[in-house]
């Protein structure tokens, strides 16, 4: 238990959790469903969870999910999906908010999780605590009657047909665990996580129809699948359709590409609206007009190393490099001070050293270029970077790269 001021942390209690979740629903605008309240209930790991409290008012909240994260190399890391932060208007800038920090990264280190990883509301709030943005999304409105598509062989030869989402929930389920090791920032599920995919409160379709889904397959076995809603919409010209696009995910190109073709193809629809994608994705490379498209580019995942040299250690470097890194972190002290990095793309190794330093950053412009989707080379653009020792910048800033761009798959 620990105090900041008149505040009072303690581990929250199942029977709190109405109230501990309707705090948590007002700081965030003060609307959710009853399907959303449900699905938090069963996912969320009490022990794990946190409630501020002003004598018997619950004024604070944060939790932590048990998470494994894919990074460089296929590694599935532990790590604590941070979550439900929330500080009650009547009770800012009181240092709740730190303090509840403070706790939870004490309790992450303590579990032995290397990595914590966060989506921000505020993308100003969390970079004093360390987390820096590591994975970036797309997203677009693609103007599907006069953007086309380029389509690889073997399109045909993919079967796509409209199915339950409940009904093939499993065969999907299997389609993404099957790509997550394949991509930085991948999530694996952990049990009742599933049920996230099938959300569909009708607060949220905005007066589109309800969750559809469709699934690929090649040669009787599903390789993908799709789940989007449809909005009508007629002008002067006649029909205006959206097809709002929720999870999209292929085990191969040419059952992508399908997939992509069928949401082109949906009849009375002349929008897709893609919401949050890689920076990377294929959709780019099959399009025939990106201006058409009009793809946004947005910071997602926030990356905050609990532990430097567990978690560079976890990953593989697609270039040799031998580097000291002069690490600052005021916020998690364990980690401050020069650490030095041997890797190459079969393994790593990152252990303390007195041997003078290559290269100083601070844990957060190591946690935004974790994944390899944020350049040392660019944050040193940025003055975050230091090179101490010549030519070793250029060496990190290609060790630390992924061949692929990392991205956050949903929210939690």
């Amino acid at each position: 238990m620990g105090t900041e001021g008149t505040t009072e942390l303690t581990v929250l209690r199942p029977e709190e959790f109405d109230r501990w979740w309707d705090g948590l629903v007002r700081a965030f605008g003060g609307v959710a469903s009853a399907e959303e309240r449900e699905l938090d209930r069963s996912v969320t790991e009490f022990d794990r969870s946190l409630a501020a409290r002003d004598g018997s008012e619950i004024i604070g909240s944060a939790g932590a999910f048990s998470f494994r994260m894919t990074v460089p190399g296929g590694a599935l890391v532990p790590t604590a999906g941070v979550t439900m932060v929330s500080v009650a208007a009547t009770h800012r800038r009181r240092g709740v908010l730190t303090s509840m920090m403070r706790r939870q990264l004490d309790d992450v280190r303590a579990l032995g999780e290397p990595l914590a990883v966060l989506t921000a509301s505020e993308p100003a709030i969390y970079g004093r605590f360390g987390y820096g943005a590591a994975t970036f999304r797309t997203s677009a409105e693609i103007d599907t009657g006069r953007v086309t598509l380029s389509l690889p062989p073997g399109v045909e030869g993919v079967r796509v047909r409209y199915a339950a989402p409940a009904d093939v929930l499993g065969a999907c389920e299997a389609v993404y665990a099957a790509l997550v090791p394949l991509r930085p920032g991948m999530l694996a599920r952990q049990p009742g996580w599933e049920r996230a995919g099938l959300l569909d409160p009708e607060s949220e379709r905005g007066g589109a129809s309800a969750l559809q889904c469709a699934v690929a397959e090649r040669d009787g076995e599903v390789t993908g699948y799709v789940r989007f809603r449809t909005k009508m919409g007629w002008g002067e010209s006649g029909h205006d359709g959206t097809v709002h696009l929720k999870d999209l995910a292929a085990l191969d190109p040419v059952t992508e590409a399908a997939l992509w073709r069928f949401l082109f193809g949906i009849d009375l629809m002349t929008t897709l609206s893609v919401g949050s994608r890689p920076v990377d994705d294929a959709w780019r490379y099959l399009v025939s007009d990106t201006r058409r498209c009009r793809p946004r580019l947005r910071d997602d995942g926030y990356v905050r190393l609990v532990d430097v040299g567990a978690a560079l250690s976890a990953r593989t470097y697609q270039a040799p490099v031998d580097v000291v890194l002069e690490v600052a972190d005021a916020f998690c002290p364990w980690n401050a001070g020069r650490w030095r990095l041997t890797g190459d793309a079969k393994g790593a190794f990152c252990e303390r050293t007195t041997d003078a330093a290559d290269l100083a950053l601070s844990v957060r412009e190591l946690g935004a270029a974790y994944l390899g989707g944020v350049s040392l080379l660019s944050l040193a653009a940025a003055g975050r970077v230091r090179e101490l020792r010549p030519g070793a910048l250029t060496e990190a800033s290609v060790a630390f790269g992924s061949p692929v761009a990392p991205w956050l798959p949903h929210g939690f």
